[in-house]
């Protein structure tokens, strides 16, 4: 009897998506280990290639594991498998990366620290214990310190810190879970702490002097992965207060780090906050994003973190820096992004000194390099799901596919409020970290950096700019001044619900509510209050508001009394109230002398807050608003709002019947608040069903910042969807304008998609 002797196979596998800096290549040697697997595995350009030689049967069920076993911060988005012919190994190795491919690049966000890495720097008897900078392939800083692909540390901003032998034998052996930890690093070795204030300089107990002037009431500036926060007691009002008045920021919410405690990790913050397995899950995965949470009644926090909103943006440590400085702090605290007035962080340990020099009694350094800022990402509850307000550290660059393919590479730059920019190709979308307000020199530098990093990290050139269609805005003249690209615009709005045709992947004709502050329209009007029927690159206006004008343009957004004085104006009615003494902001209304006319829904819910609450002048936008919805308990019975066709064909709703309401002084402000929202999301309802039964379109979508209303929202969504309507509402994207940019390069591919066709 003989025996049949099987030669053995041999495949190759690529592997794109989230497959660099995660661990991969040591998941996959140690899994060839177990499976008697020869061959290699090598970090391409922003892939990872496995070549693979075996018995058939193992070989696919190496395979398998490949894919269904991948490290938990891995994302693999498309698999290629090749048979080969005549390849043979003598064992396993990891080949060194290489960067002679076209670019399939992912670049990867920055991680907390994981279990093992606390585990260990709590661990009196571990070499890298009360180490603030201790990371593996599992957790660390990605995006913050990488300055180019393949994900390499000659690649990264830890370059230029030598590895001692302890971490060189680590970061070279396969079945460490170190191996290639890029930002591998120790005491012996790795990036130090510092601490200043004012002239002195402090390292060899910098930690400890920071707790100390925290307990004193001081406030720190403390860099961390992706810049400085601005941190002082979140239970101490008067830290607090002093906080505010140096950063001049008098009631914008105050995030807080809490501690991690409990076997959730999320124990301190249920102290403080009301929580539920979706809010625990969110707070520790390894995005560790700010979540806003419902305050308890018997909450200790400082009541001038969040005035009048009853919410808390909520946060545990991410890196071990902060897990360091709250386990000794041993208390909740107040962790704002170190910037000054809507401008990105700070990430420079000079700059933060010289900026950031009045607002803070001491800073708390270290010497790691940040190649580029990353603020916290924002989430926020509303109808059944978390979904985000910003994008930041932990949750971009952000990765989006199109429904249609782009003609050439293109640039988006977004608008002007909450910045975000975009890059994309073929179908590829990838969307930055948030910016900011784009009115300051550093917003604008940091711009450009970002601009000039997403186009060199995925090796991508834009061919094409396109720009949000009004001229005053800052991105707006940055693209006019670009001479090496095709430059093109688009409408505010139709970006808006072209952002939320791409994410949902719309190719049917969609009714979007597009509801937010202003935005110019393509009639020159400030647009805000409006319906779009279609789809991307195709838009018609079939649904707006009552327009009314605003004395002072866009000074409205900060002082709403000018909103509020105008729609009682519009209707002919008094408001006792207003601070027009000499009415001069009534006579430039009754002339139209700076005095837009505009439809926004943002500028509505302005007037209202100024009239319930007194909200006459604000620090920020949209302050009046929160404070009005903060307000809200039940839902009311609504006035009805008459909707009527315009000359032009759209359905206007008329909001004068909710004008006396809200001058009522008698009613009480809950109700008078309650009433509004609930009007207006009835309101919304009655334009819907005119528009289906013109055109039987089902599927509504809700996008712009006014949709970040949670007592709006829902009572919107349970209304469409009990009406037979299927509701829309963006999970992945911010709703705000910080999706303006994929609306935009998604209306450039649907527009190149057209034309093709």
């Amino acid at each position: 009897m003989s025996t049949v002797l099987h030669r053995p196979k041999t495949i190759r596998m690529t592997l794109s998506g989230q497959v660099q800096g995660v661990g991969f290549r040591p998941f996959v040697y140690r899994l060839a280990s177990q499976y008697g697997i020869t061959g290699q595995v090598q970090n391409r350009l922003g892939d990872v290639e496995v070549v693979a030689c075996g018995d058939h049967v193992k070989l696919q069920q190496f395979c398998a594991d490949i894919m269904e076993c991948a490290p938990p911060l891995s994302r693999v988005t498309a698999s290629k498998q090749q048979w080969l012919a005549d390849v043979l190994f003598d064992g396993f190795e990891i080949v060194t990366s290489t960067a002679d491919d076209a670019a399939q690049i992912c670049v990867p966000p920055d991680y907390f620290m994981c279990d093992d890495c606390r585990k260990e720097m709590q661990d009196p008897a571990d070499r890298r214990f009360r180490y603030p900078f201790i990371n593996c392939t599992q957790c660390g800083p990605r995006y913050t310190l990488i300055r180019s692909m393949p994900y390499d540390r000659p690649n990264t901003s830890m370059s230029g810190f030598r590895m001692c032998a302890d971490c060189r034998a680590e970061y070279e052996d396969p079945f460490d879970r170190r191996f290639h930890a890029e930002p591998i690093a120790c005491p012996e070795c790795g990036p130090a702490l510092s601490f200043a204030t004012g002239d002195s300089r402090v390292a060899d107990d910098a930690l400890e002097c920071a707790v100390r002037m925290l307990q004193q009431g001081k406030s720190l500036a403390v860099k961390g992965i992706g810049g400085y926060h601005l941190v002082c007691d979140a239970l101490d009002t008067t830290a607090v207060g002093r906080l505010r008045a140096r950063k001049q920021r008098p009631d914008k919410p105050l995030a807080v780090m809490f501690p991690v405690r409990g076997a959730d990790g999320c124990a301190a913050v249920g102290d403080y906050a009301h929580l539920d397995a979706d809010d625990v899950a969110l707070l520790a995965s390894p995005m560790r994003p700010i979540v806003l949470l419902r305050q308890r009644r018997a909450s200790t926090l400082a009541a001038n973190i969040a005035p009048a909103l009853g919410e808390v943006g909520a946060f545990l440590p991410y890196s071990p820096l902060h897990q360091l400085l709250l386990d000794a702090f041993g208390k909740p605290l107040v962790a704002t992004s170190g910037n000054i007035s809507g401008e990105p962080v700070l990430t420079e340990n000079a700059a933060a000194e010289h900026r950031l020099a009045g607002l803070v009694d001491g800073f708390l350094h270290h010497d790691r390099p940040i190649v580029r800022p990353a603020d916290d990402p924002v989430f926020r509850r509303i109808a059944g799901r978390h979904r985000p307000l910003r994008l930041g550290r932990g949750s971009a660059p952000l990765e989006l596919q199109l429904p249609w393919s782009q003609a050439c590479p293109t640039l988006a730059v977004g608008g002007h409020m909450k910045n975000t920019i975009a890059l994309s190709w073929d179908r590829r979308v990838i969307v930055s970290p948030h910016i900011g307000e784009m009115d300051s020199p550093r917003s604008l530098a940091v711009f450009e950096q970002l601009v000039d990093d997403l186009q060199r990290l995925y090796r991508v050139t834009a061919a094409r700019i396109v720009c949000d269609a009004h001229p005053g805005y800052t991105t707006h003249r940055w693209a006019r001044q670009q001479r090496s690209c095709d430059v093109e615009t688009a409408w505010h709005h139709h970006a808006h619900a072209s952002a939320l045709a791409a994410e949902f992947q719309l190719h049917e004709p969609a009714l979007v509510f597009t509801w937010d502050g202003v935005g110019l329209g393509a009639d020159g009007d400030l647009w805000g209050g409006e319906a779009l029927l279609g789809q991307a690159g195709n838009w018609q206006r079939v649904g707006s508001l009552r327009r009314f004008r605003l004395p002072g343009g866009d000074r409205a957004g900060r002082e709403p009394w000018r909103s509020a004085a105008a729609v009682a104006w519009e209707c002919g009615r008094t408001w006792p109230a207003c601070p027009d003494r000499d009415e001069l902001a009534r006579n430039a209304w009754r002339t139209g002398l700076n005095s837009p006319a505009s439809s926004a829904a943002g500028r509505l819910f302005d007037a209202a807050a100024a009239i319930v609450l007194g909200a006459h002048n604000v620090s920020f936008e949209a302050a009046g608003p929160m404070q009005l919805e903060a307000l809200c308990r039940s839902r009311r019975e609504p006035i009805p709002l008459p909707a009527a066709k315009d000359t032009y064909g759209t359905w206007r709703m008329d909001w004068e019947p909710l004008v006396d309401m809200l001058l009522d002084a008698g009613r009480d402000a809950s109700e008078r608040a309650e009433i509004f929202h609930s009007s207006l999301a009835y309101g919304l309802l009655g334009q819907a069903r005119a528009i289906r039964e013109e055109t039987g379109v089902r599927q509504v979508g809700l996008c712009g910042g006014v949709f970040q209303n949670r007592v709006l929202t829902e009572q919107v969504v349970d209304l469409l969807q009990d009406d037979g309507f299927k509701a829309l509402l963006p999970a992945r994207l911010p709703c705000n304008d910080a999706a303006l940019c994929v609306g935009q390069v998604a209306e450039m591919a649907a527009r190149d998609s057209t034309r093709e066709n």
